[in-house]
Formats: C-alpha cells, structure tokens, sequence
C-alpha cells in the first residue's frame, strides 16, 4: 500500500488561552495542501520502520509512524507490517508533517488489514498521538479549537486558486513559538472574517505567532512581503513556523523567486 500523507495550512491562528495542562487553546483553520511524504506499508514478518528523504531527528522508535502502529496494535490483531516514509515535508516548519504521517498510517493500517475501524475512532487514536493528527482523518477544511483538535466544519473552499509555499530551513519549535505569545481573544470571529474575499483578509486574518518570531527572525517577513509583491492576494505564516504561504488567484511565475529556499506550489482543492 501506498500512501501520500499531505501537509496542511494555517489561514488565521489565534493563541486565546493558556490551559491548566500547559498547552494552550487555539482557534484556526486548518486547510489540506497537496505538499506530502510518501508512505509505503507491506504486510511482512516482522516489523519495521525505515526513513529517506530529509533527515528525522531524534530515535526512530520515538516516531509518531511507530507511535500510531503500536497503538493499533494494542487493541487489534493484524499482521506486522515493513513501513517506508519518504520524507519531503519539512520539518518544524507549521505544516503539521508529522502529524499526518501518523494519521495516515491509522488510516492504511484500516483500510489494509479491514480493521473497520469507525471514522470517530479513527479521529480519538489520532488525538492521543497529537494535537493536529486528528485533523487529517477527514483531511478537509476546518474551523479547529480547543488543543487544535476539536473542529467545527467551516464553509470556506479556495478550489482554483493556486498556492506557493516557501520553506527557509528555519527550525522553530513550538515552544520556542509559544514563549513569546500572550494569549487573548482575538478582536474578530475568524470564522466571519473567512467568509470574505481572500484579498480582505490581510490585516484581518492574524497569525499570532508571527509578531515576535517575525522581529527575532526577520527574514520571515522579507519571504512574506515578497510574496506579496509577486502578486499574492493573501499571505501569511503557517503553524507556529517557519514556513510561509501565498494565496493566488492564478499559477503564479516564481521562477526567480526565493532560489535558495524550499518552495512547494500547487492548485488548491
């Protein structure tokens, strides 16, 4: 089985409140992009777990891949698999690689060994791997809240516009993001203002990471005003970063643009 686990964006990301857990409450859209890893899974004796691609940091066994195997395995019987990730996502770049990596392994796992795991509890594993992997079970535009793992379905479909992404190998980790934030509710509902033309939301559609991670790493906003001046009718940081997208409404010409950066483009569905 073969598999195309794909990122996603931010379009607005409101840090409201800090929980009593340590996490905070957040509210944002999360809208599925065509950037993805590959992931191959083949019934085998034994298991085992393989990376190529861009390098993953930290002990194989720690991830999420694994993680989200295991915890299939613990409550249902089915044979152990070889699994291969190609890794083309970047990584700590708000995009949420990771996370949909381990939701399309709960998602193979299902379909390959007819687990018949329902859609609702597909969704309660992949919160307890983490905060964004229960977004990508239905992988579809929402209005997400709470710990970014709660949601809301959001009338808001970008099909026919083109988007460009452009990733400057800058590694920011969540809590280096959060530390700088003060959490508040913000001044507008983001699901109203996400009902306007993309073109109204500059200024309007707030990523709240960006204010101090913007001043300590200026060249995020040199990307994003670029991508303005190249025609984007809408920009902004994904995630708590590092990653920054443009809005089009058409393919744009960057050919020139950003040559020392990864950059990702595609039509969005």
């Amino acid at each position: 089985m073969l598999l195309f686990p794909n990122a996603k964006i931010n379009i607005g990301l409101n840090i409201v409140a800090k929980r009593p857990d340590g996490f905070h409450c957040i509210e944002s859209c999360f809208y599925p992009v065509g950037w993805s890893d590959a992931l191959e899974m083949l019934p085998a004796e034994r298991f085992s777990f393989r990376t190529s691609g861009i390098t993953i940091p930290g002990n194989p066994d720690e991830n999420l891949c694994v993680k989200a195997y295991n915890l299939l395995a613990e409550d249902y019987a089915f044979a152990p698999v070889d699994m291969h990730l190609l890794k083309s996502v970047p990584i700590g770049a708000g995009m949420g690689g990771g996370s949909s990596d381990a939701a399309y392994v709960i998602k193979g796992l299902n379909e390959l060994f007819s687990l018949n795991i329902s859609e609702k509890d597909q969704i309660h594993y992949a919160r307890r791997l983490g905060s964004d992997c229960a977004f990508f079970i239905r992988n579809q535009p929402m209005f997400c809240f709470n710990k970014g793992d709660e949601f809301e379905e959001i009338e808001l479909r970008l099909t026919g516009k083109w988007i460009v992404l452009v990733n400057p190998g800058v590694h920011i980790s969540t809590q280096e993001a959060y530390s700088g934030v003060v959490p508040q509710r913000p001044a507008h509902d983001l699901r109203i203002l996400l009902k306007q033309q993309v073109s109204d939301w500059n200024g309007m559609v707030i990523n709240d990471f960006e204010a101090t991670l913007f001043q300590k790493y200026p060249l995020l906003q040199e990307i994003k005003s670029s991508l303005y001046v190249t025609g984007a009718k809408y920009t902004s940081m994904t995630g708590s970063g590092s990653s920054i997208y443009g809005i089009f409404d058409k393919q744009p010409d960057l050919k020139k643009e950003f040559k020392s950066y990864k950059v990702w483009q595609g039509e969005l569905l």
